[in-house]
């Protein structure tokens, strides 16, 4: 029995259909076992021929590449990799696909029809691979407007306390908790630093329009994607949440009831004063932004104000932040194994000992508002 990776082509351009199934076979690691010409047919040929993996083109008749990874999930679940246009159109249609559980995504280098795919063939190679060991999961049904309608009518009761007088912080520090706060801390909102990778988009819609309009902290999001497929993320997970959800930017601040997505190719670090600023800074575990980056720069401000939560996703970012936000006096959550697409970030946080709580995608937002 052969050990290769059996991967299915779906596109509506015939050209295309070859080009991507040429760079496939060209590889000794995989097999194309099949193409399909539109969403439909490559539901029907991944319920026939049971593939590993399947490329997926979005603009597809019959079926989108949405609709068609929500009925291969629903019939035969199996790992999609999208075929995105490099436009904004195309990450908002890409970004779409992600929700819908597709795993992960290569953008063509020159449109729809691309005549040279070898910039991206080792790339597209690398991600076939990975996507093989995902455990992709229909996301649930559910009504965008009720969902926000229903997180608007949830209020979390508000215990307000003091602010530190001058004269109690004057040595910078509370020692309430054993851990050391400075006053600029004390003076910020309480923030949640989620790191997310592949999976995200499906698993953040089960997340973020979970939360109550009066969610009392801020949330920085820092998920592994490109510039213009960022901005289609905030834009959608706004669409349906309760609470404003946006692409950081210079000079922000972590806020209550405002959701933060890290730019794609960008860092993003905390100024003293707990200011954002984006850098463009050499990746770190390979990613640009890195959660690691931001928890580590977030860790030194926020200390045990910091609540860190590392989901699903590939690699190891995430690990050592999440050391420095417990080291800095913070919890940490991670996704379980169970409800995880790929099971490697959370996993190096659990096997590290730095989880305090492992839990359900279910679960997550419920415990993010049970915060005090």
């Amino acid at each position: 029995m052969s050990d290769k990776i059996r991967v299915l082509v779906v596109d509506d351009s015939a050209f295309m259909r070859v080009a991507v199934a040429r760079t496939i076979s060209a590889d000794p690691r995989f097999e194309v076992v099949g193409q399909a010409k539109d969403g439909q047919d490559g539901v029907d040929k991944t319920v026939e021929l049971s593939p590993d993996v399947v490329t997926m083109d979005f603009n597809m008749p019959r079926l989108d590449g949405a609709a068609a990874v929500r009925e291969i999930l629903r019939l035969k679940p199996t790992p999609v990799v999208m075929l995105s246009a490099h436009t904004y159109e195309g990450a908002k249609e890409t970004v779409e696909a992600l929700a819908a559980g597709a795993v992960d995504f290569v953008t063509k280098p020159s449109g729809e029809v691309s005549t040279d795919l070898s910039g991206i063939s080792a790339e597209l190679l690398k991600k076939l691979a990975a996507a093989r060991r995902a455990r992709p999961q229909p996301p649930p049904k559910e009504d965008p407007a009720a969902l926000r309608r229903s997180a608007r009518d949830v209020t979390i009761p508000i215990d307000i306390q003091p602010r530190p007088a001058s004269s109690s912080s004057s040595s910078g520090s509370s020692r309430s908790s054993g851990k050391r706060i400075s006053f600029a801390s004390a003076m910020l909102d309480p923030a949640v630093i989620i790191a997310i990778s592949t999976g995200g988009p499906s698993a953040l819609e089960q997340v973020i329009p979970h939360l109550p309009a009066n969610f009392s902290r801020g949330v920085l999001v820092v998920q592994h994607m490109p510039g213009q497929f960022t901005r289609a993320l905030a834009e959608r997970l706004d669409s349906m949440s309760a609470v404003k959800v946006r692409e950081a930017r210079p000079q922000d601040r972590i806020a209550a009831g405002v959701v933060m997505i890290a730019p794609g190719d960008k860092h993003v670090i905390f100024e003293r004063t707990g200011m954002i600023k984006l850098t463009e800074s050499p990746p770190v575990n390979g990613c640009r932004p890195s959660a690691d980056v931001t928890l580590q720069s977030a860790a030194s401000l926020y200390g045990r104000r910091l609540t860190t939560v590392v989901m699903t996703g590939m690699g190891r970012d995430g690990a050592l932040g999440s050391s420095s936000a417990k080291a800095a006096g913070g919890k940490v959550f991670a996704q379980d194994k169970e409800t995880s697409v790929v099971y490697g970030m959370p996993k190096a946080v659990v096997d590290l000992g730095l989880a305090d709580e492992v839990l359900p995608l279910s679960r997550i937002a419920a415990r993010l508002s049970r915060l005090k």
